[in-house]
């Protein structure tokens, strides 16, 4: 690493959890490409979509323990 690079790092890693957390993003969206503005619209309207099934009950929730259980189980049975 650089000098300049090691400064900026040692001194980031001193600022707390909060900042550091604050700076991190702010590091990923410089980086990041922008968002393609439809992309951004379709999935805002498939969560609307989705909120909606599950305030109508035509949606079941699966909690994320239920989830790994299943995906633990996939696994398994693959290495089968």
């Amino acid at each position: 690493m650089s000098t300049k690079l090691d400064d900026v790092l040692r001194e980031a890693l001193s600022l707390s959890e909060a900042e550091r957390a604050e700076v991190a993003g702010a590091l990923l969206e410089s980086i990041e490409p922008p968002a393609d503005v439809d992309v951004e619209q379709a999935w805002r309207e498939e969560v609307a979509r989705r909120m909606a099934a599950i305030d109508a009950g035509q949606a079941r929730t699966v909690s994320w323990e239920e989830v790994r259980e299943q995906l633990y189980a996939s696994l398994r049975a693959a290495r089968r």
